[in-house]
């Protein structure tokens, strides 16, 4: 779960709808690969390993819910293998993407985002080194055996980065307070209620809307957070 705090309650995003948001900017994106399907159906599908936790979300004894940083990284690991062989099955260049996307969490995104941990714990440190260095030797085979241009998918990983930091941004920052925000040399400004000037302009429609599916929790003690009812945002672009 991605979790904000508004003051009197918590804005509650389910990783598999943060997903969704993720996949929207996809679809319209206007710069295009030639694998861009591939790619969609990575940002859609990018998180689906915490769909089983989020099944049952916890809230600590404070009746905070638990966000997403603060899941111990060897469900962490697990999620994100469960995930990669999923997708591979259905598309090995979308689950080729996942893995650098599941390693990259624990690399910066190579360099992407210096904002993320370096380091860790010593009783998970060899877990994490040891997730990397399986997955990155398992992309080696996977671009080998598609015959995918090291330019190329290191431009597409980019990309999935973008629309997950982008989709995120929506998730984490107080938008609608006028919050602002940078991604990857994109600037975001809000103009409004869910309305955002994005320079430079990247979409293939202008304006370009998107949903984002959330949940409002009131602080109330130990919530139950899948019995409180959805709400469907209307994100603007522009």
């Amino acid at each position: 779960m991605i979790v904000r705090d508004r003051g009197g309650d918590w804005q509650v995003v389910l990783q598999t709808d943060h997903a969704d948001l993720s996949a929207g900017f996809a679809r319209i994106w206007a710069e295009r690969g030639t694998r861009h399907d591939s790619l969609t159906l990575a940002a859609e599908r990018h998180d689906d390993g915490w769909a089983v936790w989020e099944q049952a979300p916890k809230a600590d004894p404070q009746g905070k819910p638990v966000d997403f940083l603060e899941v111990h990284v060897p469900a962490h690991l697990a999620f994100y293998r469960a995930c990669i062989v999923a997708v591979t099955e259905q598309d090995p260049y979308a689950g080729l993407m996942i893995s650098m996307h599941g390693t990259g969490i624990y690399r910066q995104r190579y360099g992407r985002d210096p904002g993320l941990p370096r380091s860790w714990a010593p009783e998970v440190a060899q877990l994490v080194d040891a997730f990397v260095a399986e997955q990155e030797a398992g992309q080696e085979e996977r671009v080998a055996q598609l015959g995918v241009p090291d330019d190329a998918r290191w431009r597409d990983y980019e990309l999935l980065q973008l629309y997950d930091r982008l989709s995120l941004y929506f998730c984490m920052r107080d938008v609608e307070a006028g919050e602002p925000g940078e991604v990857q040399g994109y600037e975001l400004e809000p103009l409004g209620r869910w309305r955002v000037r994005m320079r430079p302009f990247p979409f293939v429609e202008r304006p370009a809307r998107f949903s984002l599916l959330r949940r409002v929790v009131p602080k109330n003690g130990r919530p139950d957070i899948l019995g409180v009812p959805t709400e469907l945002v209307e994100i603007t672009i522009e």
